[in-house]
């Protein structure tokens, strides 16, 4: 089994600035920056934004094993995508160098994953929680009265249209739609009107579908845990990997939580592979962008270990 690189522990992105909050537009430059550094990593538009915002995935590697991996389906944990984003630029930077004289042989975990990389499922909640409302004059309105006329929307989970992107999926989806308070378009947890009526929701369904993954994992916060069982749906397989996980983040793995018509339930229910939810870092989101090396430093062992598993 590979180990994590001891000599990573400190790696500071010096050659593109990535410990920062992303906007969609700061994450879209970068992400053309780091295909333009590394020519063999491939961008790729998989959707769009109910604000026609492009959901971007990002492919890193050929190999047989595939790994998807996404961040900020809900806008107010935006610091997921920060940090996937460092992972993402370590990982780039190591592969380039070839690094098995340090101890880890990264162009044969290139060669043995396909990586893909959704770091911001949710522009248009992202940039709304990061910037305020945006310049459509169409959603002011309704955005202001949703957030009872407060222009602080600090807390704002859903996607622009109210609805909570992770209670959108075609997996008991009828049991949060009864038991949720909002019964309406809300900053939080309304899981809107059917199954897979958000554009950026289905997305993401239509990129697993295609794709046929091995496994799947999604990071939200905070909790410092990680959710990967689902009605007993989950193999075994999924408790080998998610032991190693917590050996090495010092997160807590647990099995079963009463939740449903998530992501990860529908990857679960549906496929019956390993699916993670990983709730990073602790307190009340938004989490604030100090926490970012504690996170970061506890995490990018699942991220690396995601690959090697």
């Amino acid at each position: 089994m590979m180990t994590i690189l001891k000599n990573t522990e400190d790696f500071d992105g010096n050659l593109l600035h990535t410990k920062k909050p992303y906007s969609s537009n700061e994450l879209y430059d970068d992400l053309a920056k780091l295909e333009n550094m590394y020519p063999f990593i491939k961008r790729n538009i998989i959707g769009y934004s109910v604000l026609g915002k492009p959901i971007m995935e990002v492919m890193i590697g050929n190999g047989p094993k595939k790994i998807h991996m996404n961040g900020s389906f809900h806008a107010n944990e935006w610091i997921t995508t920060s940090i996937m984003m460092h992972w993402l630029h370590e990982y780039l930077e190591l592969v380039s160098k070839n690094s098995s004289d340090k101890g880890q042989d990264m162009i044969a975990l290139y060669q043995n994953t396909s990586l893909s990389f959704v770091p911001m499922v949710n522009p248009d909640g992202v940039d709304l929680v990061l910037n305020g409302i945006p310049d459509v004059t169409e959603y002011e309105a309704a955005l202001l009265q949703m957030n009872d006329l407060s222009i602080d929307f600090s807390q704002w989970k859903a996607n622009i249209r109210g609805i909570d992107l992770n209670n959108q999926y075609p997996v008991n989806w009828e049991i949060e739609k009864q038991r949720k308070i909002p019964k309406a378009p809300a900053p939080r947890d309304y899981p809107g009107d059917a199954p897979l009526t958000e554009p950026e929701a289905i997305a993401l369904a239509e990129l697993v579908e295609k794709a046929n993954f091995d496994r799947v994992l999604a990071f939200h916060t905070q909790g410092e845990e990680i959710y990967w069982g689902y009605l007993r749906k989950e193999p075994e397989e999924a408790e080998h990997i998610v032991r190693e996980f917590e050996k090495l983040s010092g997160y807590k793995a647990v099995r079963d939580i009463d939740s449903h018509a998530g992501f990860r339930d529908w990857y679960v229910n549906k496929w019956r592979k390993p699916g993670f939810t990983i709730e990073l870092g602790n307190g009340v989101n938004p989490l604030p962008f100090d926490q970012f090396d504690e996170i970061y430093k506890k995490s990018k062992g699942i991220f690396y270990s995601a690959l090697y598993m």
